[in-house]
């Protein structure tokens, strides 16, 4: 399975590099997983919100899974999903894997990104705590850390995405890779998934 994260400027570290680290992890545990950093444009490095420059495997291909983290909505910055958002490139490309037959997975405000996309209309979702009121005029919303639509998850913000990580390796792989992984890096994955 090929799993592309797809970064921008003003992303929130923890919301791609979180992920990243537990679903390489499932990988070294035997999850048949690549996972791979891409942009839309080539680009070398990506500044995340906090400064971070991210080194970038590629661009956007065509991914089993698209991961789309999120940073920058709640401040509405000038880079971050606020900015994609209002761009609409992204969301256009989030649409377009959708529409391939891509499963998309987001982190926090990357799940606007998703709902410009349109994929999140009258679905049950979640996201970062500032935007849930800018979600529920378009998803079916739910308080919970993790939210399982099939082809779709959603997740709130920052170390949710951990969880979300967790939950798609032991969904996709089972239970023993994704214990495997927790063990290795001390985490406890959160129960607090809806599934659709």
């Amino acid at each position: 399975m090929e799993l592309e994260i797809l970064l921008y400027e003003g992303f929130d570290e923890l919301d791609a590099i979180g992920p990243y680290e537990v679903l390489r992890n499932g990988a070294r545990a035997g999850a048949d997983l690549s996972t791979r950093m891409v942009t839309l444009d080539p680009k070398e490095t990506v500044t995340a919100s906090h400064g971070l420059r991210v080194g970038v495997d590629g661009t956007l291909g065509s991914p089993d899974t698209l991961l789309v983290p999120g940073g920058g909505w709640g401040d509405r910055a000038e880079t971050g999903a606020w900015a994609e958002y209002d761009r609409g490139d992204i969301p256009e490309a989030i649409a377009s894997a959708h529409d391939r037959g891509a499963t998309v997975a987001t982190v926090c405000t990357g799940g606007m990104l998703a709902a410009g996309a349109g994929i999140l209309d009258g679905r049950p979702a979640t996201t970062h705590h500032v935007a849930h009121d800018d979600l529920r005029e378009v998803a079916e919303f739910v308080e919970a850390r993790v939210v399982d639509d099939g082809d779709v998850l959603t997740c709130g913000g920052g170390t949710s995405g951990i969880d979300l990580a967790f939950h798609f390796l032991a969904r996709e792989f089972g239970e023993e890779i994704r214990d495997r992984v927790a063990r290795q890096i001390e985490y406890e994955p959160s129960g607090d998934v809806y599934v659709g």
